[in-house]
C-alpha cells in the first residue's frame, strides 16, 4: 500500500563540491538522482529522510569516457545513455546487454547507473556484468576519494560500503579482449521486469582450456554474487560439454535464494543451474566454440 511522501527539506546543489558539503553537514539525508527506487521506498515508509539532496544538475557526474584499456562512466549517467553509447556497445557489450533488458524506456531515461548500484538491491541488473568485468567504484566525500572493488561494495539488501557522507563518483570498467560473454535474465515477463535470476558470464579459452572464467548472478542471495565454485572448477579444465554441465551444478554452493512474490527458493536454485549452463554455452559460442548436442 502506498502512502504520501513524508515531509523533508529539499536541496538542489549546482556543483559537486556543494553536494559534498551538504552530505557532510546534514543528518539523515538521502541523495536522489533518477528517484525510481528512492521515491517508492519513501512512499512505503522504508526510508524517512529529513533531507533530500537532488544531484541531477551535477554535470561533473555525467559522462562516458574511453581511456583505451578502460571505460569510465559517471555515476549520474542515465541507463538509456549507456544503450545509446557506441563505446559501451562496442567495448562493454555484456553491460550493454544487461541494461538493454532492464525496465522500460521511460524508466531507463530516469534511472542512473550509480543509483542502480547504490540502491543495492539483490536484483540490481547492472551488478552481475560489472562484477565479471571486475569494475572499480570511485567514491568521494569532502575529505577526498577512495576506490572500492565492486565485489566488496555490496554488504546486504540496500546496504553498501558507502559512508553517510560519501557519493559514488564514477565506475571504472576494464576492457577485456578475446573473451566470450553472455548475459541472461529470467523474469516473470519477457521484458520490463525484475530478475528472478540473471547470470553474467565472461570466459577466456587458450588451447581448448579454460584460462579464465567469471560468473556473477543476482536475485539468488542477499547481494549480487560471483559463482566462485563454478569458476574454480572450470579454470584449467578442457572445454567440454561435460565440464560445463558439472560446473553449472556447483552454483548451488554459492547461492542462498529465498522465496518471495516472484519465485520460490527451489525454483531459483533450479534456474540458477540452467542459466549458468546456458550462459556458459553462449559465451563459448561467441568464441567460435559450439557444441552439437547438450
Amino acid at each position: 500500500m502506498f502512502y504520501r511522501l513524508p515531509q523533508f527539506k529539499y536541496y538542489k546543489p549546482q556543483t559537486l563540491d556543494e553536494a559534498l558539503k551538504l552530505l557532510n553537514e546534514l543528518d539523515e539525508a538521502k541523495v536522489i538522482a533518477g528517484g525510481t527506487d528512492l521515491l517508492i521506498d519513501m512512499r512505503i515508509g522504508r526510508y524517512r529522510p529529513k533531507s533530500i539532496i537532488d544531484i541531477n544538475d551535477l554535470s561533473e557526474l555525467k559522462y562516458i569516457i574511453d581511456d583505451g584499456n578502460r571505460i569510465r562512466i559517471g555515476a549520474l549517467t542515465r541507463l538509456q545513455e549507456l544503450i545509446y553509447s557506441e563505446i559501451i556497445k562496442e567495448k562493454l557489450p555484456i553491460l550493454y546487454e544487461a541494461v538493454y533488458h532492464m525496465a522500460s524506456w521511460q524508466i531507463r531515461n530516469m534511472a542512473t547507473i550509480g543509483g542502480n548500484l547504490c540502491n543495492a538491491s539483490p536484483a540490481a541488473d547492472t551488478a552481475p556484468p560489472l562484477m565479471v568485468l571486475e569494475a572499480k567504484l570511485r567514491v568521494i566525500n569532502i575529505e577526498g576519494e577512495r576506490t572500492i572493488d565492486i565485489r566488496e561494495f555490496f554488504l546486504g539488501p540496500r546496504k553498501t560500503l558507502l559512508k553517510g557522507n560519501e557519493l559514488l563518483k564514477e565506475i571504472i570498467v576494464p576492457v577485456h579482449k578475446d573473451y566470450g560473454y553472455s548475459y541472461m535474465k529470467l523474469g516473470r515477463r519477457n521484458s520490463f521486469t525484475l530478475s528472478i535470476v540473471s547470470v553474467a558470464s565472461l570466459v577466456k579459452v587458450e588451447n581448448n582450456i579454460f584460462s579464465d572464467v567469471r560468473i556473477a548472478l543476482n536475485s539468488i542471495a542477499p547481494t549480487p554474487i560471483r559463482a566462485v565454485s563454478v569458476e574454480k572448477y572450470l579454470v584449467g579444465r578442457k572445454v567440454t560439454i561435460d565440464s560445463i554441465k558439472a560446473a553449472s551444478k556447483l552454483v548451488i554452493k554459492d547461492i542462498s535464494p529465498i522465496t518471495d512474490i516472484r519465485a520460490t527458493a527451489e525454483y531459483r536454485k533450479d534456474m540458477a543451474i540452467i542459466l549458468t549452463y546456458d550462459s556458459l554455452k553462449v559465451a563459448l559460442k561467441r568464441l567460435g566454440i559450439e557444441f552439437v548436442k547438450g
